[in-house]
């Protein structure tokens, strides 16, 4: 049985891209339960079939991570199906970009609205969560950032908002992870991933990603908590 068998999952941004990937991943395992959140399930065909394919239990529930109402009332939505069940990972795909922008000339509202998506939405989201990842035994947040995070990586001056949000994103899941030690809460990057926001001269397949995700994050441990790491889950500097 694999690692990631036999787990509860949240998954943010699940009706596409890597986030769509990853459900049909889990969800080929009749003894997970994956919960998959997008903003607009019922426009979301891909989503639809691979609810409809699954062997796994899967729910389906709306959410927009940025909106506060959305978010607040996500653990009512999950305890209908969850009843005394935990959540054993909660992963934070949800993002948005304002493309190549730079730090002078980057839109004041385009910017607001990354903050509030990329780093205020996995915040609240967590702590709306909470109660459930306390009741697991694995306790693990994934909180899916970039290698544009990175000032160490040295990446120079493109995608200014984006960047500036997944940095952000970063120190949150560091104080997240120094708050609660008995949780496991950690970054990774995923890699320029063949999706729609990667874009067509994206180098990693979904199903490489996805792969290499899997091969480690189910079983980590607290020695990977607080830290920034890529796919294959080497660390990479902040």
């Amino acid at each position: 049985m694999p690692a990631s068998a036999g787990s509860v999952w949240f998954v943010t941004a699940a009706s596409r891209g890597i986030g769509l990937a990853l459900v049909k991943h889990l969800s080929a395992s009749s003894s997970n339960v994956v919960i998959a959140a997008c903003r607009n399930p019922e426009g979301s065909p891909k989503l639809q079939q691979a609810q409809k394919a699954s062997k796994a239990e899967l729910h389906v529930v709306t959410l927009d991570t940025g909106d506060e109402a959305a978010i607040k009332a996500i653990p009512d939505a999950v305890k209908e199906f969850l009843k005394d069940r935990g959540i054993d990972y909660l992963v934070n795909m949800a993002a948005i970009t304002e493309g190549d922008d730079k730090a002078f000339s980057f839109s004041p509202a385009g910017f607001m609205q990354s903050m509030q998506v990329n780093v205020l939405g996995p915040a609240l989201l967590a702590q709306a969560l909470l109660p459930f990842l306390e009741k697991s035994k694995k306790r693990v947040i994934v909180n899916v950032t970039s290698g544009l995070a990175s000032i160490g990586l040295n990446f120079g001056d493109k995608n200014a908002t984006y960047s500036i949000s997944k940095t952000a994103l970063n120190m949150l899941t560091y104080k997240q992870a120094t708050q609660r030690p008995d949780l496991i809460a950690f970054v990774v990057d995923p890699g320029w991933v063949k999706t729609d926001m990667g874009g067509p001269g994206a180098q990693i397949e979904t199903s490489e990603c996805i792969n290499n995700l899997l091969s480690w994050i189910p079983n980590a441990g607290p020695e990977r908590s607080g830290k920034f790491f890529n796919n294959k889950g080497e660390r990479i500097p902040w």
